[in-house]
This record gives structure tokens, C-alpha cells and sequence, in this order.
């Protein structure tokens, strides 16, 4: 690999870094029956320690392989993680929340995660993850969508930048 085509996949990755960040930095988003008040994301990259002495930044990075004990527990916990925080208007019923995403390897096909969610409370958070073979095989995850749905009516969603 040359030099120039280093340097143009790092500014790529650093572009969809950004989009990600800005996507996700945004305000509450309110759909005609919920709003989604916040998305927090973290990419645990393979072969990358941050270089800092700042414990706040070290502690996320080592909360997501705390527990693995062989190289191969590390590196099935590498990939994405995400945390919706939702709410709904009408707490009554269960709802569905759907993750939607893209990976670097896989082309324009779509992968979906689903949570049923029974007991529905004031503030909710639904957390998904891509790791382990799905993230080795696919690749990062490029672009995605939440959707919260009480059968088969969108009560909010929110995609990120890259999502089309």
C-alpha cells in the first residue's frame, strides 16, 4: 500500500468518524409518538490505544474489554456499541425498537438488531452492539437508522449522516 493511499483512507476514516460524531452530537429528535433525547456511540477499534493520560478517556476503552480473559475474548469484543436514549407519549403497549446499519464490506446490504420492549417507562435506553464475527467479517459500520415502532407505525426514528 503507497503512502498517498494510506493518507486517503485515513482522511476517509477520519470523515466518517466526523459524520458519525456530528450525527450523534445533535439535538433530541421528536417523531409524532416519541423522541429520541440522545445517541451515544463507541467504536472499539482493533490495534488502536488512545495516547493519553486522561483516565476518563482509558476507563471506556477498557470498560468495554473488561471481563476478557484470552486474546480471543479481546478480540470479539471489538466493533460498535450504541446507546439510544428514547421515550414515548403512550406508555401502554410494548414497542419494538430497531437498529438498522451498513458495513464497509458488505455493500448496500442492511443488517437489522430488535429489542421488544414490554415495560416502558418515562426514560428508556436501548444499547446494541456489532462485534465479534459480524464487525471481523462486515467491517466497520458506515451508516445507520433507529427506529422505535408499536407494530407497524414508526413512533420516532433517527439515522445517522451517512444513512440513505
Amino acid at each position: 500500500m503507497t503512502k498517498e493511499t494510506r493518507t486517503s483512507c485515513f482522511r476517509l476514516g477520519c470523515l466518517a468518524i466526523l459524520a458519525f460524531a456530528l450525527s450523534a452530537c445533535g439535538g433530541s429528535i421528536k417523531g409524532p409518538g416519541g423522541t429520541i433525547s440522545k445517541v451515544k456511540y463507541y467504536h472499539l477499534m482493533p490495534f488502536f490505544t488512545p495516547q493519553t493520560t486522561n483516565t476518563t478517556i482509558l476507563f471506556e476503552r477498557q470498560h468495554y474489554i473488561y471481563g476478557a480473559v484470552s486474546k480471543k475474548d479481546v478480540v470479539n469484543r471489538f466493533g460498535h456499541y450504541y446507546a439510544f436514549f428514547w421515550k414515548t407519549d403512550d406508555r401502554s403497549g410494548p414497542v419494538t425498537v430497531r437498529l438498522e446499519y451498513m458495513q464497509a464490506q458488505s455493500g448496500l446490504r442492511k443488517y437489522s438488531q430488535e429489542q421488544v420492549v414490554e415495560d416502558i417507562r418515562r426514560s428508556n435506553i436501548s444499547k446494541f452492539q456489532v462485534t465479534g464475527p459480524e464487525y471481523q467479517k462486515h467491517g466497520r459500520v458506515l451508516a445507520w437508522r433507529v427506529s422505535v415502532l408499536r407494530g407497524k407505525e414508526e413512533l420516532v426514528s433517527q439515522q445517522s449522516a451517512l444513512w440513505n
